[in-house]
């Protein structure tokens, strides 16, 4: 499914050729040169899977991404393989392959939306996050089109809580508008700067995500809260909430191994 809104974007992730996506230097990870920034893998699953979408009413609503190799910063292909196909429930797998090495593989959850049911069930208080557009943009920021604004202090090397606004002015592929759900999946991948890195900057790299969507977004900004972190002989967990600006829309969470590298002072 593409989406164009008439939006001027100043630049792109990947150029699309002969079915394959070549990335940009501004895609390159923070932990090496050659290596691919794993958020941009999750985008290009959530695309894939909306891409296969026969039905507009089958949301996604869990986008898992296993990111067990390092991607390159090369030429990639993706797959989709439909594992069930209800009349409420859509299961699909995505293979991310630079060459012929499988770099990630993602699985899918879609739930066919219509009528909620009544009644009150709990529920977390409302985000009290300022509205991004007030906030003073980054000085300095990520490389390409990827705008952060921090709600907490401290930047990112911090033991306190983080809370912060993040969008991408960036297309994910050149020539398409990034959808909702490919938006919150470029998100997703935050857990790990967020919810794993401390006053020693950031020690672990995430081997994977999983993105929890109550609902799309429906803003370009996306919000996200540490939940949590948990870890113990160099391994971590991490988990954020999400939200656009009319409130929360679903969670991410991260597993991570520390590394030998370390991002940040």
């Amino acid at each position: 499914m593409r989406h164009d809104r008439g939006v001027d974007y100043p630049g792109a992730y990947f150029m699309p050729s002969a079915g394959e996506f070549q990335p940009v230097p501004e895609a390159r990870s923070p932990w090496a040169a050659d290596m691919l920034h794993g958020r941009l893998l999750a985008g290009l699953a959530a695309r894939a899977v909306e891409d296969g979408r026969p039905d507009a009413e089958m949301r996604v609503t869990r986008l898992t991404v296993d990111m067990f190799r390092t991607p390159p910063m090369s030429a990639l292909t993706v797959a989709t393989n439909v594992i069930r196909e209800g009349r409420r429930v859509r299961v699909v797998e995505v293979s991310v392959r630079a060459a012929a090495v499988e770099v990630a593989r993602a699985s899918a959850l879609l739930l066919r939306a219509g009528a909620h049911p009544g009644g009150a069930v709990w529920r977390a208080p409302d985000w009290d996050a300022p509205d991004p557009e007030t906030l003073p943009a980054p000085e300095v920021g990520p490389g390409g089109g990827w705008d952060i604004r921090p709600l907490h202090e401290g930047g990112f090397w911090t033991a306190a809580r983080k809370r912060i606004w993040t969008r991408d002015r960036w297309q994910l592929v050149a020539g398409e508008t990034p959808s909702p759900v490919v938006r919150a999946a470029l998100a997703s991948d935050m857990p790990n700067p967020l919810a794993n890195a401390g006053t020693e900057g950031l020690q672990f790299i995430n081997a994977d995500l999983t993105l929890f969507l109550g609902r799309p977004p429906v803003s370009e900004w996306i919000g996200l809260e540490v939940d949590d972190h948990l870890g113990h002989d160099g391994v971590a967990v991490g988990t954020c909430s999400l939200y656009d600006t009319d409130g929360a829309i679903g969670w991410s969470s991260v597993c991570a191994i520390a590394t030998a590298g370390t991002l940040g002072d």
